[in-house]
């Protein structure tokens, strides 16, 4: 019992720790915009702080989500016995154990032979929040070994894993040892010649068991960082590169956008925003055929433009859209179907978190991509929208009547979060904020609204709101920052610039090409989230995309509209995953309920690859 109590009062300490940067993070940018348009000045060093407040909040989510096993995974379910089970675990277990403590190893040797004392965030100098980086791997690597049932096998997972991770990472162990004595000894060079050898011989298999275990459940920042840790190392190239890399993408221009909406669109899924809504949307659209069915997808819409790709929309409107329809006599399973397939369908719309990555990552303009979107994202609903108009004329689905009185009431109750998408368009395609600033405007007005005006939110439930939030965040930052170092060393050994080549020679159409993209995107949405798809396989198309005179901008909207496909194709999309555990449906219903609404979508997305203008009419 007192061992739980101190669990339990660390684990409340680091939520709470998290919970104060992630409050930083939101302040900062808010003081800049009150201070540059009051004062006409600023906060000294506020983007400095903004950004190394992200790789502080990356890795104590990370630690986090850890805790509450929330990583991201591609789990399928498979027929064994328990012992193969239970092997299973253990193997998953070990190996992951095994490259977290690695990427510890790694970056503790980053923060002492990559920084200087004179480097500083203020007064603190930056060595000390790089080695940040060791102990969140290093915790995580621990949690993993942890998640054992048996104390007997925890201990064989700890141990195991922490002295191959040790191997793996011999050179970083090494170059820490060095950095911190000075002195490099000749049985250190001895020692990285040798390992260099072993290495060469088994990182392939490696590699391979990494993607093997994937359909098992190995967390996907780990078959990511783990492959990108072994190529590095076969190389012989300095495998500090993996935190390296992590660093540099997390304290880029517009990554702390990714935290700020993600909590925006959170604290809406968490009050009752959805409820006030839906009611809107009931009481304008209501009144004509499939009006439920158009309703659904605008709310679904609505809020997958703040909550990104994290499927929280599916979780927070799932189960009371279901309602609405059924009382509205569309059958189970076109509810089920439809819901599963508006669950993405806001991804193309600003401030979508899919799109702020993309920019960062294929380096273009995120406003130009937000205004691209905009076009091929109306598209999407008004082909799921008519969908429901034409299934409810079929089926003669009674309508209800258009209220004046109800219109107006509806309005009035919902007019506060109609306005965020307002305030956050007109304040940043205006210049007055950034975006990270917008973010957190965002955050702050939602506060105001959900605390001060309609109550939805208590000050005393605020913290555990953020608290499961966290795993969200800690999620997807720990993926794109350990996934940018294998676009690293694709792109450092020329693998774009091959492929780029190969296709202009054996591929004679751009429409040829733009099929074959299609065919491959859909493919990885079969076995990768988006955050991860758009840090590895971006870097290879933008080349194609140019030998093939494809606008980026364009390249960006089909990419994205691929992946927002890829949340309904089986067998893995998680749509299918949350909807099957939201609307309790065996997979199988859910598979069969959503191929309708799969092949609309697919319809779309070819509409939005082979007519550019859709995408590109701004520029």
């Amino acid at each position: 019992m007192k061992k739980e109590r101190i669990l339990k009062r660390l684990h409340l300490f680091e939520d709470r720790l998290v919970f104060s940067f992630v409050f930083l993070l939101a302040l900062i940018p808010v003081m800049e915009v009150a201070a540059r348009k009051l004062f006409h000045t600023g906060v000294p060093n506020s983007t400095n702080y903004i950004h190394h407040l992200v790789l502080i909040v990356t890795f104590l989510g990370g630690m986090v989500t850890t805790r509450e096993k929330k990583h991201l995974s591609l789990s399928l379910s498979f027929n064994l016995s328990k012992k193969a089970k239970s092997l299973l675990h253990l193997m998953i277990s070990v190996l992951a154990t095994c490259f977290t403590a690695a990427f510890a190893w790694a970056s503790l040797s980053f923060a002492i032979n990559g920084f200087t004392a004179e480097q500083k965030v203020g007064i603190i100098s930056l060595k000390y929040i790089i080695l940040l980086m060791a102990a969140g791997y290093s915790v995580m690597a621990l949690r993993f070994s942890l998640h054992q049932e048996r104390k007997s096998l925890k201990i064989i997972s700890a141990v195991t894993g922490f002295s191959l991770g040790t191997f793996l990472s011999l050179k970083p162990v090494l170059n820490s040892i060095t950095g911190l004595t000075g002195d490099s000894p000749e049985i250190f060079r001895s020692l990285a010649s040798g390992y260099e050898s072993v290495i060469s011989s088994l990182a392939w298999p490696l590699i391979l068991l990494l993607i093997l275990t994937a359909v098992f459940g190995m967390r996907i920042f780990i078959v990511l960082g783990g492959t990108a840790f072994l190529l590095f190392a076969k190389s012989g190239l300095p495998l500090e590169v993996v935190p390296n890399e992590a660093y540099t993408l997390l304290i880029s221009h517009s990554i702390p956008a990714i935290p700020l909406f993600t909590i925006a669109g959170f604290l809406l899924s968490e009050s009752k925003a959805g409820e006030r809504i839906v009611g809107l949307f009931k009481s304008f659209f209501a009144w004509f055929p499939g009006g439920l069915a158009v309703v659904s997808v605008l709310a679904c819409a609505f809020f997958t433009t703040f909550t990104g790709a994290s499927g929280v929309t599916v979780l927070a409107l799932g189960g009371f859209l279901l309602i609405v329809l059924r009382r509205g006599n569309y059958t189970k399973k076109f509810s089920t179907g439809l819901l599963t397939a508006s669950g993405s369908i806001g991804l193309l719309f600003p401030p979508s978190l899919p799109i702020i990555i993309y920019g960062v990552t294929a380096q273009i303009s995120i406003k130009d991509m937000f205004i691209g979107g905009l076009f091929p994202g109306a598209l999407m609903i008004l082909a799921m929208a008519v969908v429901g108009i034409v299934y409810s004329v079929k089926k003669k689905i009674p309508r209800e009547s258009f209220q004046f009185k109800e219109a107006l009431s509806s309005l009035k109750t919902s007019i506060w979060e109609i306005l965020l998408p307002v305030i956050i368009l007109v304040f940043y395609f205006g210049g007055i904020t950034t975006l990270v600033e917008s973010g957190a405007v965002a955050v702050v007005y939602i506060l105001i609204v959900e605390l001060v005006i309609t109550r939805d939110i208590k000050i005393k439930g605020l913290s555990n709101i953020i608290k499961k939030c966290i795993p969200i965040i800690g999620g997807v930052l720990t993926i794109i920052a350990i996934a940018k170092a294998l676009s690293y060393f694709m792109v450092d050994a020329q693998i774009p610039v091959k492929l780029a080549e190969w296709a202009q020679s054996n591929i004679g159409s751009k429409y040829l090409f733009l099929l074959l993209l299609n065919l491959c995107l859909l493919v990885t949405g079969f076995f990768m989230d988006i955050f991860s798809a758009i840090l590895v396989i971006v870097p290879l198309i933008i080349p194609l995309g140019q030998v093939f005179q494809i606008h980026p901008v364009h390249l960006g909207i089909i990419f994205l509209a691929n992946m927002e496909l890829g949340y309904l194709t089986p067998p893995v999309g998680l749509n299918l995953f949350l909807a099957s555990y939201r609307f309790e449906e065996p997979m199988q219903k859910v598979y069969r309920s959503i191929l309708l609404f799969f092949f609309i979508q697919l319809i779309s997305v070819l509409m939005i690859t082979y007519i550019p203008i859709l995408s590109t009419w701004h520029l």
